[in-house]
């Protein structure tokens, strides 16, 4: 097994923060940082090579995706279909919200017009009524 590359403390933060967002291709859902299989190790001493290099989060985060492909992100990036999975359920929020706004407001108004009309109502039962008991 090859030797770890040294890191400064901070490039070793660093390396920890870039693996912790990284997912495990062989695992169910665990970063990097946290699983002890074969291939997430050495996910990890690419990711602290790539940091001893200097390079930047978004050149290995892209490296990484290039290997490994898009689902080794545990955060996916907004864009793209992705956006569409980031928005669905604030879109879902907001359409509830809406109906159910709009169906209070539908039986308030009904409840309104219930009682402005009562007395007519009234009247016509009871004419209609009479008459049923007249006809028979």
């Amino acid at each position: 097994m090859p030797v770890a590359t040294a890191l400064t403390p901070a490039q070793d933060a660093q390396a920890r923060q870039i693996g912790g967002n990284l997912r495990c291709p062989t695992c169910t859902g665990l970063p990097i940082t946290e699983s002890g299989d074969a291939l997430s190790i050495q996910m990890r001493r690419e990711v602290r090579d790539q940091v001893k290099a200097s390079q930047s989060e978004r050149d290995i985060y892209g490296l990484m995706v290039a290997r490994y492909g898009s689902a080794t992100l545990l955060k996916p990036p907004k864009q793209g279909l992705n956006l569409v999975v980031w928005a669905t359920p604030l879109l879902a929020l907001g359409a509830g919200a809406v109906h159910f706004w709009r169906t209070f407001r539908f039986q308030q108004t009904r409840r309104e017009l219930g009682t402005a009309t009562d007395p007519y109502l009234a009247q016509v039962r009871q004419e209609t009524g009479s008459r049923k008991s007249g006809d028979s």
